[in-house]
């Protein structure tokens, strides 16, 4: 199969509803207060500092080691995160509906509390089934979105074969893709999932190696975004894969 020379993933910058979901847990409230739709949902000022700091990683790389092309989920918090950090770079960038967060049907703004409470049936239902396997009503299941993720990885390696690509989305993206590029099973996936929180601005990449497989060379970083000694965008420990 042709493959991609490099591909990363930024998962967007803290966004308004991530600030929003943190203080409704915290309080033990059951829904998360916000009155945009999910897709509409804006980076916070912090979201913004990071985007501006990947920006500054981006510069500092050399040009035969920056992305060649961008896509960017579709969404406001993760369009706006690419646009911030790709200005200035030349770099373009598309988008892609493809890339979009997991649609979380009737559980969209309830805290983990509030399904409990609202869904108790749900609740013991997703327990029961396991979280890669379950569909909230109206939502969609982790295999939903890695379904999809095939589809655009497999049109991606298509356009841009032998080309280093940055994508731009969320959280579950960035673990499907480990999923799907370093043939994770269900269990190995879980266990990812439970010892990583996916940082907001966080940097995941691959590189294809010698044989032209994609391989896994940085995941879930985030030393751009506390710049070291060696540079305001860190130095070569930060280059993550390129």
């Amino acid at each position: 199969m042709a493959e991609l020379a490099a591909l990363w993933i930024v998962r967007h910058g803290e966004s308004t509803a991530n600030v929003a979901a943190q203080r409704a847990s915290a309080s033990g409230a059951e829904e998360v207060t916000r009155t945009e739709r999910d897709a509409d949902v804006p980076l916070s000022p912090a979201g913004e500092d990071q985007a501006h700091a990947t920006r500054g990683w981006l510069t500092a790389l050399p040009p035969d080691r920056l992305p060649e092309v961008a896509v960017t989920s579709p969404y406001l918090r993760a369009r706006r995160t690419a646009e911030l950090a790709l200005a200035g770079t030349g770099v373009p960038l598309s988008r892609d509906e493809r890339l979009r967060d997991r649609d979380l049907g009737i559980f969209d703004r309830l805290t983990p509390h509030g399904v409990r409470v609202r869904h108790p049936e749900e609740h013991e239902r997703r327990n029961r089934l396991g979280k890669f396997y379950y569909r909230p009503p109206g939502g969609e299941a982790w295999t939903d979105v890695a379904l999809r993720l095939r589809g655009f990885l497999a049109d991606l390696r298509d356009e841009h074969t032998g080309r280093r690509v940055m994508l731009f989305g969320h959280d579950v993206l960035v673990f499907l893709l480990s999923y799907l590029l370093d043939g994770l099973t269900e269990e190995e996936l879980m266990a990812l999932g439970r010892r990583h929180v996916i940082a907001n601005c966080s940097i995941s990449a691959w590189s294809a190696d010698h044989s032209g497989h994609l391989r896994m060379n940085g995941f879930n970083e985030v030393g751009h975004l506390h710049p070291t000694r060696s540079g305001p965008a860190g130095g070569d420990q930060t280059h993550y894969g390129i």
